[in-house]
């Protein structure tokens, strides 16, 4: 069960049960993990100019004040965030633009996205299903905020999802459904146009299992080139991943670690042909 939530801008409530339909258009990728090379791939066709993401999950906003000079250094065209505070986000960094934020969650998620680049079209946070975790320490049930933009270099629309899965409490089960469940509320807002997924997933272990799952309902996985949660001395994981369909992406880099025990994750998503 997947439940649509009021964002808080340019989205209304309403209750509906979504079905993962399998079979999308989509890239069926390989992950880009710690043994993979890190040069590019090659042979993909692509078209237009590429989405510039970068996900970074906060730690309960710890690195909030770091979020201006990203999106300056970086040239970002879409910032998604995890564990935000969205009372202290400012409507603008440099030259993004807030396009919603989560308003009820513990754990808020945030999209910005380059004001002259993309028109927001609409605006949607979901809940999916709760762990226990959730149960105990709500409110955590909003899980995904979706974007819908259109692109004036490429004039076409676009989905974007900022995302953050149950902690590692949770069960991969409960997370691959979950991760369903987001694909599921991204096709609502539009059911095949290209669309990207990015943050924390808090699946560490047995990501084949994942991607084979995954590559059967239509999408492509994508993860760092490097770990992206560095909270203890003597444990790192690949916490933070990309899913997408109708969009190549060649890699996932991370920036230098910040305030938060994540590092951020960027990327270019470029159209597939």
């Amino acid at each position: 069960m997947l439940t649509p939530y009021p964002s808080g801008r340019r989205s209304r409530w309403h209750s509906c049960e979504f079905r993962v339909r399998s079979g999308a258009r989509a890239r069926l990728g390989t992950v880009v993990g710690e043994n993979d090379e890190a040069s590019p791939k090659t042979g993909c066709e692509t078209r237009g100019v590429p989405l510039k993401i970068v996900s970074y999950n906060l730690r309960k906003h710890a690195a909030g004040h770091e979020l201006a000079d990203i999106a300056a250094t970086y040239d970002v065209d879409a910032l998604c965030l995890q564990e935000c505070d969205s009372e202290a986000l400012p409507e603008r960094l440099h030259h993004l633009i807030l396009a919603d934020a989560t308003r009820t969650n513990r754990l808020g998620l945030a999209v910005y996205v380059r004001e002259d680049r993309y028109d927001i079209l609409d605006t949607k946070v979901f809940a999916v299903q709760k762990s226990v975790h959730d149960r105990v320490l709500a409110p955590a049930n909003e899980r995904l905020l979706a974007v819908r933009l259109h692109d004036r270099e490429t004039e076409e629309d676009v989905l974007v999802g900022s995302f953050h899965a149950a902690p590692l409490t949770a069960s991969n089960s409960l997370r691959r459904k979950q991760i369903a469940a987001a694909h599921a509320g991204m096709r609502s807002l539009a059911a095949d146009i290209p669309s990207v997924m990015v943050g924390d997933f808090n699946y560490p272990w047995f990501i084949r299992g994942l991607e084979r799952h995954l590559t059967t309902a239509g999408y492509a996985l994508s993860r760092s080139t490097e770990p992206t949660y560095l909270r203890y001395k003597f444990f790192t994981g690949y916490f933070d991943f990309v899913t997408s369909t109708g969009f190549e992406i060649q890699r996932v880099d991370v920036l230098p670690r910040g305030a938060s025990d994540h590092r951020a994750i960027s990327l270019d998503a470029e159209l597939a042909a």
